[in-house]
């Protein structure tokens, strides 16, 4: 009994550090994403203004984004247990998850395609990825990944300033 407590005790505590870690990794991230509430200003990389509304909703279990500009669209953003989640409300009539990750020094959240609903199969347009680098408290980009019908990558950055 007590060799197999001794084999079975540091797999049990490794995986309960796993799984603390992997939470502890997302409540940072959506608490990342929570600091970026209030009004947003920028450009698009082809000089295009947009602006970004982001509201901690739910008390304070999500958070939903609005973006406008040339197409209005939401992203609304929730924990899932460990993981950081992100549904977007697409102008091309998809919603794809995406699910979160923070880089090393904690400045980039990275989200990359989960799955989707109303879209046939992902060979259709749709977005794969989105990554939010956090430059200071009044500053941070948006990177958009669309996936086109054709297998092609199109990229979009937004430049955004808080607005006071």
């Amino acid at each position: 009994m007590m060799k197999t407590l001794r084999m079975v005790l540091p797999i049990l505590i490794a995986l309960t550090a796993t799984a603390a870690l992997a939470e502890s990794e997302a409540n940072t991230a959506f608490a990342q994403l929570k600091s970026l509430q209030g009004s947003w200003a920028g450009k698009t990389s082809d000089g295009r203004p947009v602006q970004i509304s982001n509201r901690v909703i739910s008390n304070g279990s999500a958070m939903m984004s609005e973006i406008t500009g040339r197409e209005d669209m939401i992203t609304m953003f929730h924990l899932d247990g460990n993981r950081v989640m992100m549904t977007h409300y697409c102008a091309s009539g998809n919603q794809p998850r995406m699910v979160g990750s923070v880089s090393p020094d904690g400045k980039t959240i990275t989200f990359n395609f989960l799955d989707a609903t109303n879209l046939v199969s992902t060979q259709h347009g749709h977005m794969e990825q989105v990554v939010f680098t956090l430059v200071d408290a009044d500053h941070h980009t948006e990177q958009w990944q669309f996936a086109t019908p054709d297998g092609k990558k199109m990229q979009e950055v937004f430049d955004l300033q808080r607005q006071k």
